[in-house]
């Protein structure tokens, strides 16, 4: 797909949450290996990755992991992936994929339910600063 590094995993997020944005910042903190890009699920470039891998917009409520040419993860599947790629105590998030998905996803639904109320959310996307203009696509 044009306008995507095939090299990287792309963490689609809700640009306007301030607790997705809390946790790209984080990840963009432990990504030490340089593994990942981030694009939010509001951009032209957000849409367009989520037609293409065939995940209905409305379906979508905070993040998607894809890797390009390869798999895409949603819901609480991309978050355990995502931890799957961190080095130190992210790591440790793994260990829910013992829990079965549909379980997982129950709780994962009723935090995206609420991470509004809870965390707030913005009038716009995040602007990244210069430095780490380059971790985002879009």
């Amino acid at each position: 797909m044009e306008g995507i590094p095939n090299d990287k995993k792309i963490i689609l997020f809700d640009g306007v949450c301030n607790m997705c944005n809390s946790s790209v910042n984080y990840i963009i903190k432990h990504d030490k290996k340089d593994i990942f890009r981030f694009v939010s699920l509001q951009s032209e470039l957000g849409q367009r990755i989520l037609k293409h891998i065939g995940i209905a917009d409305k379906n979508i409520d905070s993040i998607v992991l894809y890797e390009p040419g390869r798999a895409y993860y949603y819901k609480s599947s991309a978050v355990i992936q995502i931890a799957k790629n961190m080095d130190g105590i992210l790591n440790l998030v793994t260990i829910f994929k013992i829990i079965p998905r549909k379980i997982r996803n129950v709780i994962y639904d009723y935090i995206a339910k609420n991470r509004y109320k809870w965390y707030g959310k913005k009038d716009s996307c995040m602007m990244p600063t210069p430095e780490l203009k380059a971790k985002f696509l879009a």
